[in-house]
């Protein structure tokens, strides 16, 4: 990864994006992209779009989405101490102690999610984020309501980390990961003579309800879509390798396999990773994928779709570790499998057998 593509990607985790709230990481992606794509389009919900060769008939979508989960303030006390709720998928546990951003309406500050000190008994058993608070040194509800109001949202305030120059550490790598790769995979085929259309989307709203896929691929109306994501990895401690396929980092992009994925389409990256001599790794999709594929498969006539995805370690946590080298594996693998594409490509599965 060059300095350059390397800067954007740290630019993309240092910008807060909880979902709802994606225009200021919107706008910066669409500066970088806009060098290489032919033409930029944004909707009504937020999405960024790059193409490639527009006219051509026959159009691909990629979607990776750029929202992070967050924190949505609930309610203000009278000491000024904030209560809130998740904005996705928050783990309480998580939280506890963590330093936060609050876009408060006014301005931008830091807050603290207190936790009761051990010596007067600590936290014990389950709790919910509703049990929970910030601190911003407010002294009063009105103090509070000068900068911030029920209904702005917050992030967790961390910094991106390299793990031994091998490994990416950092909140929200679910999924600006998947928004990097998708402009990377638009930089690198725009110098490309494509037969095909190809449509990379930094997509909104992913952890709350995918409504940007939705627009998204109801908008483009794509002959076949990818979402470009990120899955469980299962390479460290007190992980239940019962439950879950075996996926680690450095093991090479993940394909799904289940009832919404499409098997031409893993027939078509399974055949440009073995060019590539890229290792691949599977999950399991039996009734959906719980990602942007299971929205945009339901727009228009129907879009075929597959799913390419990032290990990635401790999920929606502030810590959220991925490698290098499987991003670096599956942008690679993304582009081979496009410059394959002829634009005559027959997704009926039914058509060999009539």
């Amino acid at each position: 990864m060059a300095d350059t593509q390397y800067d954007f990607l740290m630019e993309l985790l240092n910008t807060p994006s909880p979902s709802s709230m994606e225009m200021a990481i919107q706008k910066k992606w669409i500066h970088y992209v806009k060098e290489y794509a032919e033409e930029i389009r944004t909707d009504h919900a937020g999405n960024a779009m790059a193409v490639l060769n527009p006219d051509a008939p026959f159009k691909v979508l990629l979607a990776g989405h750029c929202d992070e989960i967050g924190l949505i303030i609930q309610r203000i006390d009278e000491r000024g101490f904030l209560f809130f709720d998740k904005m996705g998928g928050i783990n309480p546990k998580a939280a506890v102690g963590m330093r936060v951003t609050v876009l408060g309406y006014q301005e931008t500050f830091t807050g603290v999610i207190g936790v009761n000190a051990q010596h007067q008994g600590g936290i014990k058993g389950d709790f919910d984020v509703q049990d929970l608070y910030i601190d911003c040194g407010f002294q009063s509800k009105q103090e509070a309501l000068n900068k911030v109001q029920v209904g702005d949202l917050c992030v967790f305030k961390t910094e991106p980390e390299i793990l031994q120059d091998r490994y990416i550490s950092a909140r929200g790598l679910d999924n600006r990961t998947g928004a990097f790769m998708v402009a990377e995979v638009i930089r690198r085929l725009s110098k490309k003579d494509l037969p095909i259309g190809v449509y990379g989307v930094s997509t909104v709203n992913e952890e709350t309800n995918m409504g940007g896929a939705y627009f998204a691929a109801s908008g483009i109306e794509p002959d076949f879509a990818i979402a470009v994501d990120v899955t469980f990895a299962t390479d460290y401690p007190n992980v239940d390798k019962k439950k879950q396929v075996d996926v680690h980092l450095e093991g090479g992009p993940v394909l799904a396999k289940g009832a919404p994925i499409h098997r031409k389409i893993n027939q078509w990256l399974e055949k440009a990773a073995k060019e590539k001599s890229i290792p691949l790794q599977y999950e399991l999709t039996p009734q959906a994928t719980r990602t942007d594929a299971d929205k945009i498969r339901y727009t228009g006539k129907g879009v075929p779709v597959a799913l390419v995805s990032l290990p990635l370690r401790y999920m929606h946590s502030p810590v959220e570790t991925v490698s290098k080298k499987d991003m670096e594996t599956e942008i690679e693998l993304l582009v081979t499998m496009l410059e394959n594409l002829t634009g005559k490509e027959d997704l009926n599965p039914l058509h060999d057998e009539v």
